[in-house]
């Protein structure tokens, strides 16, 4: 079986510009929230994207990608492949 490309569109978001433990080498960054294909909706931080207004659009397509966090691997996401930005 193969597995589905976890998909969704941006819903809402916020630019942090403060530095939090474990991300003080990231600010600022996008703290999203995600509507996935099957409805409900994730909070989680979007990658491979300026965090300015402009090159966020809501309605956005994305996708999951995962990113190793120490011990962790988190769900992150990112404009989907064609994806106008």
């Amino acid at each position: 079986m193969v597995p589905r490309q976890r998909r969704g569109k941006l819903y809402s978001y916020v630019i942090n510009h403060a530095a939090t433990p474990g991300w003080e080498e990231e600010v600022p960054f996008v703290i999203a929230v995600v509507e996935l294909d099957e409805g409900p909706r994730l909070l989680t931080n979007l990658r491979g994207v300026s965090p300015e207004p402009e090159n966020l659009p809501l309605d956005m397509l994305l996708e999951v990608a995962f990113e190793p966090r120490g011990d962790q691997v988190l769900p992150v996401f990112k404009p989907a492949a064609g994806a106008t930005l």
